[in-house]
C-alpha cells in the first residue's frame, strides 16, 4: 500500500464519532464554516446522512451551484466506495479503473478529494458524508481532516501532504 493510502486509511479509522445524528451535523457543519471564516477561506460545506438527505449546507459567497454539483459528484463516489472520495481517487488510479469501467457515469461520480465518510466508533457501515469544494481537491480533503482533528480532539489523525 502506497504511503498515501496509508495516510488515509488512518484518517478513516482515527476520525470517526461517538454518535452522529442531524443535530451532530448541524453542529459540525457550524464549527466548519466558523473554521473557514476564521482562515479566510472561501469553501462550500455539505453534511449528508447516509440517506442522501442534506442536513446541512453553506455555499458562502465566492461558490455557486457548481461546487453543488462537484460536492453531490464526491457524495456518491463515498457512497459507492465507503471510503473518503480522495482513497477512491488513489485506489482506482493505482488500479488502472475509471467510473465507467464499473458502468459508472464519470458525470455521477467525482474521483477526487473533497468527501469524507462519517463512521461511528466500532461500526464499520458510514452513517454520513461530509464534503467541501472549491479548493483545490486534496486541499479540499484536508480541509476536512483539519477540522475533523479539531471538532473530533484528534490530533494524532495524519495530515495528507501535498503541494499545489
Amino acid at each position: 500500500m502506497s504511503n498515501e493510502l496509508e495516510i488515509l486509511t488512518k484518517q478513516e479509522a482515527l476520525l470517526q464519532f461517538p454518535k452522529f445524528d442531524q443535530g451532530d451535523a448541524y453542529e459540525l457543519g457550524k464549527f466548519m464554516v466558523e473554521y473557514a471564516k476564521s482562515q479566510n477561506i472561501v469553501v462550500a460545506v455539505s453534511i449528508r446522512m447516509g440517506s442522501g438527505s442534506i442536513v446541512f449546507q453553506y455555499l458562502p459567497d465566492g461558490t455557486n451551484l457548481l461546487n453543488q454539483k462537484w460536492m453531490e459528484r464526491k457524495y456518491n463516489t463515498v457512497r459507492l466506495t465507503e471510503n473518503s472520495s480522495l482513497m477512491a481517487s488513489l485506489k482506482w488510479e493505482e488500479a488502472g479503473e475509471t467510473p465507467k469501467i464499473h458502468g459508472l457515469s464519470e458525470e455521477e461520480y467525482a474521483l477526487c478529494g473533497g468527501g469524507f465518510p462519517i463512521r461511528i466508533k466500532g461500526s464499520k457501515p458510514i452513517v454520513g458524508v461530509i464534503l467541501a469544494s472549491n479548493l483545490f481537491h486534496i486541499a479540499d480533503h484536508e480541509f476536512i481532516i483539519t477540522c475533523l482533528r479539531a471538532y473530533l480532539k484528534c490530533p494524532e489523525a495524519p495530515a495528507f501532504s501535498y503541494t499545489c
